[in-house]
């Protein structure tokens, strides 16, 4: 079975790789972290080595197996274009997405540069999408690597939001997910920041995702801005149909 994911805009995880290192101020709390210590305490196998990178090659073809079209993100414990993950398992990845085309993939990365660096090698399909993690605007090169990539779908996770993003470039962006920090010290993220970055994406007309305020209790905090929650999502022809609180917007 897929492991079911919490995870507001997305279904299931697949973690062919779990561990990670800091790169940035957005990783200081990561709940990775945290989890990968708790399934190691645990038992967990995938989990005997902490949170030090490691390579799965037993979960790599879990998704051909999932017989049920779901949207599955990769590596939600890791970043696939980790340094020490090697290129040939970046491939196996790659090619298990591509033979199991009735999910949707959705891969992040802090790893920017790398992705640009290996983006030529890659066998992107329309349902792998790809994403880069965005804190504040000293990290908005990764958006300008993200857009000259050839992913068929690019997407932004602003989340944990540290500071604001005036005058996004988001010109080849489908995709704007943003949201808090939670969690034990969860900085806090000022609502001004958020409305600004949505009323961007209107104005660009790219789907705007709030996936939450955050905090200690973010379950308190909640998800509604201005009194509703807003839960777009790119290329709708991609995705089964569902209810959403506002028209999604298609891509520009």
């Amino acid at each position: 079975m897929a492991t079911q994911s919490a995870i507001e805009w997305t279904e299931s995880t697949w973690n062919p790789v779990t561990g990670c290192t800091k790169i940035s101020p957005g990783c200081k709390h990561c709940y990775a972290e945290r989890m990968a210590g708790r399934l190691q305490a645990m038992g967990q196998p995938n989990y005997r080595n902490g949170f030090r990178l490691t390579v799965h090659p037993h979960a790599l073809e879990l998704p051909l197996s999932w017989k049920k079209p779901q949207t599955i993100f990769v590596n939600s414990m890791s970043d696939l274009f980790h340094q020490e993950v090697p290129y040939s398992f970046i491939q196996q990845v790659f090619d298990v997405m591509g033979r199991a085309n009735w999910h949707r993939f959705q891969i992040l990365t802090k790893r920017s540069d790398r992705l640009l660096e290996l983006d030529d090698r890659l066998p992107w399909a329309p349902h792998i999408w790809m994403g880069v993690s965005v804190e504040n605007q000293s990290y908005l090169h990764r958006i300008e690597h993200l857009r000259h990539t050839t992913a068929h779908i690019k997407f932004l996770s602003l989340e944990p939001l540290l500071g604001p993003l005036p005058a996004l470039d988001l010109a080849g962006i489908d995709w704007v997910i943003v949201g808090g920090e939670s969690g034990p010290g969860a900085r806090s993220m000022d609502p001004a920041w958020v409305l600004d970055i949505r009323d961007q994406c209107l104005a660009a007309r790219v789907a705007f995702f709030f996936k939450q305020w955050g905090g200690v209790n973010k379950k308190k905090a909640g998800r509604l801005l201005q009194g509703q929650t807003w839960d777009q999502m790119p290329a709708p022809h991609l995705r089964r149909p569902q209810p959403v609180h506002l028209p999604v917007l298609q891509c520009a």
